[in-house]
């Protein structure tokens, strides 16, 4: 609750009432517009004369031959004007779930995050989850810049990565957006002071790592025998989902609700609306990833290449939350680990683990064969689909071999094989200008010590 000081008794008879909200702050001159309707305004001043003198002028206009003049100029003051309106946490989650100006996420997940990140600020304002606030907030109109610098401090106390600390604010940012007409000035979540930078991980070494063409090739092996300790439910349809991903680069929702609908066996190509972005992308069937389709129709029973992953994979909670995604994320890591990876690790300063391997990975290899492949950045962009990070990755770490060929290039070397020693083996087989019909065993001997260096 907002310690209210008021200011000393002026002079001059005013309408209204001087105050301060806290000492030394600003003043606020409240006036009685109409019975059982107030509104407040800021003066922007913390000298006391001054805002007389601004109170007086308030006064002024609201002595105007009629009082909708009156309401018309003071709300013309801009910065002026501040309804005296309040709400409860309760009563303004109510207000902001039927604001039109609300967010709209997509998934009944991000939904549920928005209340619950919501509620844990109110718990935080009102007390709750800390014993350090002495004045604790309990409704809109007491929550201040101040306030939400403390909570933006909570935050990075539990440890959240931060991606995790600035999506909060973001979705505190959007609900207090639309509670402006409860609060003084401007949104209290917007002050630059709350967001963290992504470069406070950059001492973090642990990154999302690609699989080699040999690790991807181990995956499909283990997913493929029938060894007993290499059990998993629908070990056959995780195989086809890892390579569909191998083939595709698409993420894993898209992969495991891949419909044949949106598969063209005769042309051999798949079209894909990304769940996440919305991007459609077509992408040419390899000929493995063919034959792993023929295999899947075997089994063709509804609309889904992979039936009994999708329907568990859909599997919600009496929230209309989704919880099959975890259960599936868990199928496909178990492979990972029988090959000897370690999915994810702990990291210093954060309450999650890292991922250091995951079907995500997939995507990051296909970018990465790409890019070695000297495939053009906007045919890879055209598969994974526009402004994918993971291009910009891939395509500014080029392979060993070919920074081998770099340095080898800025020293006047490539492969050891300088122009000196051609000119030489050059000299050796056309002695005359002419190639000669067969060089002898000598002559092939001479050539394998220049291009060996001797």
């Amino acid at each position: 609750m907002v310690t209210t000081h008021y200011g000393k008794k002026s002079k001059n008879k005013l309408q209204g009432k001087l105050r301060q909200k806290s000492k030394g702050g600003n003043y606020y001159y409240r006036l009685m517009i109409a019975p059982g309707t107030r509104k407040e305004f800021t003066l922007g001043t913390a000298n006391y004369d001054e805002a007389v003198l601004k109170a007086m002028e308030l006064d002024s206009i609201w002595l105007a031959p009629t009082k909708e003049v009156a309401v018309a100029q003071m709300n013309a003051l801009r910065g002026f004007a501040a309804p005296e309106m309040d709400a409860s946490f309760d009563e303004a989650w109510e207000i902001y779930t039927m604001h039109p100006n609300r967010a709209t996420p997509h998934t009944v997940e991000e939904q549920i995050g928005y209340r619950r990140t919501f509620r844990e600020f109110a718990n935080f304002a009102s007390g709750i989850l800390t014993k350090n606030v002495r004045h604790p907030a309990m409704s809109i109109r007491a929550v201040t810049p101040e306030l939400c610098e403390e909570f933006a401090v909570y935050l990075k106390s539990t440890h959240l990565a931060v991606d995790t600390h600035n999506r909060k604010l973001r979705r505190l940012r959007t609900v207090f957006d639309c509670l402006k007409d409860y609060y003084e000035g401007n949104n209290p979540f917007r002050v630059k002071t709350l967001w963290r930078r992504e470069r406070e991980e950059q001492g973090t070494v642990v990154h999302r790592q690609a699989f080699t063409k040999e690790q991807e090739e181990q995956l499909l092996a283990v997913l493929s025998d029938s060894d007993p300790r290499h059990r998993l439910m629908n070990k056959a349809e995780i195989r086809i989902v890892y390579i569909i991903g191998m083939f595709t680069g698409q993420r894993l929702k898209d992969c495991v609700l891949l419909q044949w609908q949106n598969i063209d066996m005769k042309n051999q190509r798949i079209w894909v609306k990304q769940f996440k972005t919305g991007k459609e992308v077509t992408i040419p069937i390899a000929p493995e990833l063919y034959e792993a389709l023929l295999e899947a129709e075997k089994w063709k029973c509804n609309q889904y290449v992979i039936p009994k992953c999708a329907a568990r994979y859909n599997k919600m909670n009496v929230e209309g939350k989704n919880v099959g995604n975890n259960v599936i994320n868990i199928d496909v890591l178990r492979p990972i680990r029988w090959i000897g990876l370690v999915p994810s690790v702990s990291v210093p300063g954060r309450k999650r683990k890292m991922t250091v391997y995951g079907f995500h990975s997939l995507r990051h290899s296909f970018a990465s064969f790409c890019a070695e492949a000297g495939v053009p950045k906007a045919v890879l962009l055209s598969i994974l689909g526009a402004n994918s990070e993971i291009v910009d990755k891939y395509y500014t770490h080029v392979s060993e071999e070919s920074q081998r060929k770099a340095i080898a290039a800025i020293s006047n070397r490539t492969d050891n094989i300088t122009q000196e020693k051609i000119d030489r083996v050059l000299k050796l087989l056309m002695p005359d200008g002419n190639q000669p019909e067969q060089a002898s065993n000598d002559t092939i001997q001479q050539v394998l010590e220049i291009l060996k260096g001797a």
